[in-house]
């Protein structure tokens, strides 16, 4: 989705990609020229090296919505474009609304879908959501999806019971971002460098996910370097040993510890007993970027993120903290005894901003 500078820049991603020892590629059509790239860098490696390209695993994406027509017309270009018979994996992309799942599972989805499949076009059927947690278990739970793409980062933990739910289902599960919307761990601040040592933020985070059994993980990579990283973590044990544990639960004691100390009595715990709020405020999204931008140096992510909300449709929150009427309901539900209104008014002084242009959408 990044490597978009030129064909030649995703032919060097790709030879990078394996020469780091990735065996997954994910793509999209909404992702610009990316499918339309990455097929001629198919082509170029399948010349070069038969092998390294018949071990690669293709996965793309359709947005939810179109009529069964349209969508067999959308898979068709897909496949066209990656120069390729039959996709690996297809997901339903952004599966983030009620409408879309009725869309999957009882509507056109379901036929386009099933058709897929029944063709020999797909080899298996799930979905990338950042869709709330209700709609997430209806998605898992019904039967119809074999793999899932999910936001699962170091710093937002919201969804990893539901990523534990859906591998003990036998259901793939592969984390969305953990570089990037996970915290722009490839530029961390200087106290979340401390915070996470001995290791990089980044290869925290992705230790992190690899200990919790999250062993599919995306690199966003825009130019060879970037892929660096999973060189580092070609050592990382999954399951990690015994000692790679103690080492990571140190880390992690220690960076809890530090944006514990920063941030004082304002911390939230993200237990989400204020919820609801009568005027739709999602507290504990916010009060998370408060948390990242106080506690651990993150205000360029949390004003990022914070910037986003009620500007990217469905995918990203709709209200931020200026929506808070200090109405007092959420107070007595707080364990910590917060004063979210406050806090939450902090928050929109900290971290609004003039909006920023999305890369997609």
């Amino acid at each position: 989705m990044r490597a978009l500078d030129s064909p030649e820049a995703m032919d060097a991603v790709l030879v990078a990609a394996l020469a780091a020892g990735i065996n997954h590629i994910e793509t999209a059509p909404a992702y610009g020229p990316a499918e339309a790239f990455l097929g001629r860098a198919l082509q170029r490696l399948g010349e070069r090296d038969p092998a390294g390209r018949s071990a690669l695993v293709l996965t793309s994406k359709l947005l939810p919505g179109p009529h069964l027509e349209e969508g067999r017309s959308q898979l068709r270009a897909c496949l066209k474009r990656l120069g390729i018979e039959r996709l690996d994996n297809l997901a339903v992309h952004g599966l983030n609304r009620p409408e879309h799942l009725a869309w999957a599972l009882t509507g056109p989805g379901a036929e386009l879908l099933a058709w897929a499949t029944g063709e020999g076009l797909v080899g298996q059927v799930g979905f990338s959501s950042h869709g709330d947690t209700a709609l997430l278990v209806a998605a898992l739970e019904s039967g119809r999806f074999s793999f899932c793409s999910l936001h699962l980062h170091l710093f937002d933990q919201e969804r990893l019971p539901l990523a534990r739910h859906a591998l003990a289902a036998g259901i793939g599960v592969m984390a969305i971002s953990p570089a990037d919307k996970g915290g722009r761990l490839y530029a961390p601040p200087a106290e979340l460098s401390v915070d996470c040592a001995p290791f990089a933020p980044l290869e925290l985070a992705y230790r992190f996910l690899l200990a919790e059994g999250i062993s599919t993980l995306t690199l966003g990579a825009a130019r060879p370097q970037d892929l660096a990283w999973a060189v580092r973590l070609a050592d990382a044990g999954v399951p990690p040993s015994a000692a790679e544990r103690q080492v990571l639960a140190a880390a992690l004691a220690r960076l809890e510890a530090a944006g514990r100390e920063r941030l004082g009595a304002d911390h939230c715990g993200q237990c989400r007993q204020c919820l609801p709020c009568p005027n739709s405020v999602p507290i504990p999204a916010l009060l998370r970027l408060r948390n990242l931008a106080v506690g651990h140096g993150m205000e360029p992510f949390a004003t990022e993120r914070y910037n986003l909300i009620g500007r990217a449709g469905h995918w990203w929150e709709q209200v931020d903290a200026s929506a808070c009427g200090r109405c007092g309901a959420c107070l007595p539900r707080c364990p910590l005894q917060l004063p979210i209104p406050d806090l939450l008014a902090d928050t929109h002084r900290r971290l609004a901003a003039a909006p920023r242009r999305r890369l997609w959408g």
